[in-house]
């Protein structure tokens, strides 16, 4: 009879054992899209990286 039970327990262990890792797998997923979407925004910002007008009141020195 404890025998059963044991084997029991050791199933339910490997399922949840399971879950978990397929959860920790999702969230590698998850943060590597993020990543590749943040590096690919800052990719687009570099090519938008123009000289820009000064802060204050001064004339602007660059032409749009």
């Amino acid at each position: 009879m404890i025998f059963f039970v044991v084997e029991n327990e050791i199933k339910e262990l490997k399922q949840y054992i399971e879950d978990i890792f397929a959860d920790y797998n999702d969230i590698n997923e998850d943060t590597r899209l993020q990543l590749e979407l943040i590096n690919e925004t800052l990719a687009k910002n570099k090519e938008l990286n123009r000289p820009r007008n000064p802060i204050g009141f001064n004339t602007p020195q660059y032409k749009q």
